[in-house]
């Protein structure tokens, strides 16, 4: 059931990841469609994907973790959030990402599930790629910012 619970997790913020992408940014930012279509297009198959009957159990985790990230998000950005600000939540996110992946290889492994082992393997590299991306985006914005700006 902890594998269940950890691939609810991983959907959940997923789609909060999507759902911060898809608000407006109050100030020109660089174009983040490459990374916003790559995240999608990984996430959409990942959620396409059952879990030996236990699809119910991880759609309702995604679903609890999407309202907490949502809530997190609104926290943390605020009305006045900036670009920056929106991708300095990205790379927490996705730094989270990989640290959840991470954790859900070790439970499958030590469950006996290689099916999830193989689905690991595939998702870890990818959102590396991710939490790179965002990581790199959100360093480019910076070196644009005044430091002496007031906030």
């Amino acid at each position: 059931m902890i594998v269940g619970l950890v691939a609810g997790l991983l959907v959940g913020l997923v789609v909060a990841l999507v759902v911060l992408l898809r608000r407006p940014a109050p100030v020109a930012a660089p174009d983040p469609n490459e990374v916003v279509a790559s995240l999608i297009a990984a996430e959409r198959a990942r959620a396409n994907e059952e879990l030996d009957g236990k699809k119910t159990a991880v759609l309702d985790k995604a679903r609890e973790t999407k309202q907490e990230a949502t809530e997190m998000m609104r926290t943390y950005l605020g009305p006045d959030a900036e670009a920056l600000d929106g991708f300095e939540f990205l790379v927490m996110a996705e730094a989270g990402e990989v640290g959840h992946w991470e954790v859900l290889g070790v439970l499958g492994q030590k469950a006996g599930m290689p099916d999830v082992r193989s689905l690991v393997d595939w998702a870890i590299p990818i959102q590396q790629r991710h939490f790179r991306d965002v990581r790199e985006g959100s360093l480019v914005l910076a070196s644009q910012e005044d430091p002496n700006a007031e906030s």
